[in-house]
Order: C-alpha cells, then sequence, then structure tokens
C-alpha cells in the first residue's frame, strides 16, 4: 500500500483519524517529531489509537530520520501535500508504495523540505478560492482514497 508520513503533526484528533484510516487502507504511518501532543492523549485514543493494534504506526525523530526509513523508495515516488503545490492528487499516478507526506496543521511543510519535491510531486487539493487548507486528516484521507482508488481498491473487500 502506501506510506504516509505527518510531519509534526499538532493535534492529536487529527493524527487519532490518520491511525484509524491506515488501519483500514493498510497505509504504513510514520509520525515525525517533535510531535504536538503525547501519544497517550485521551484525544487521540478516543480518535484511532483504539485501531493501533491494526495500524503499522512509526514514529522518527526527525525528517532525516524518516528519510532514512524510507531510503528505499525513489524519490520521484515522494508526494508533498500543500498549498503551495500546483497538481491535484487526481492528476498524479500513484503506485503501491508511494510515499505522501503532510505537513503540520498551523504551518504546512516548511521551505527546506519541500524544496526536496519538484513542481511535479507538489500536490494540492482543489478548494473554492479565499480557503486557506482542508483539515490535516481529512486532506490525507481524501489523498489516500484517491491512490488507492487508482490502484483499484487493492487488498480492500
Amino acid at each position: 500500500m502506501f506510506d504516509i508520513v505527518l510531519y509534526q503533526p499538532e493535534i492529536p484528533p487529527n493524527t487519532g483519524n490518520v491511525v484509524r484510516l491506515s488501519a483500514n487502507t493498510g497505509c504504513r504511518l510514520h509520525l515525525i517529531g517533535p510531535l504536538g501532543f503525547d501519544l497517550s492523549e485521551k484525544h487521540l485514543r478516543r480518535a484511532g489509537m483504539d485501531y493501533a493494534e491494526f495500524a503499522d504506526v512509526k514514529i522518527h525523530a526527525n525528517w532525516a530520520a524518516c528519510r532514512a526509513a524510507l531510503c528505499d523508495r525513489p524519490a520521484e515516488r515522494w508526494f508533498a501535500l500543500t498549498t503551495k503545490g500546483n497538481r491535484r492528487p487526481a492528476s498524479a499516478e500513484f503506485r503501491a508504495g508511494d510515499v505522501l507526506v503532510f505537513g503540520p496543521e498551523s504551518r504546512g511543510l516548511p521551505a527546506e523540505i519541500l524544496a526536496e519535491f519538484d513542481d511535479e510531486r507538489r500536490l494540492r487539493l482543489p478548494m473554492v478560492p479565499g480557503s486557506r487548507s482542508v483539515n490535516l486528516s481529512n486532506a490525507v484521507a481524501v489523498v489516500v482514497y484517491e491512490a488507492w482508488r487508482q490502484l483499484g481498491y487493492a487488498g480492500g473487500a
């Protein structure tokens, strides 16, 4: 399936929802610290940690550690989701094993990380004019399900 990367997530319920999504779609989830919460927080548990036993969740100290852990993935198979993107997820041709990277809720991915992604790998969800961004867990769900749809929901029932 896919690897979902949350860079320094800040809001426990969003991360909990992504844990649950990962468990239900067969994705692997990577959390990059520092996290904006303690993993034992009640809101996180309520939103998704009851699915933790079904989800493959890894925690990385920083961006470099996450990149090293996923070093077998070619750079062209990494996608950054950003309001600074020019392509819609539906225009990307996803493959099993692709890495989907999302930034923190309050600020998105930092410029130094975005610089590692060429324009073709910077994706943006369409929104009406004047909108700032989509909720993190919703954005992850939209992109994961589009990528999975392209694979014919392989492995799903």
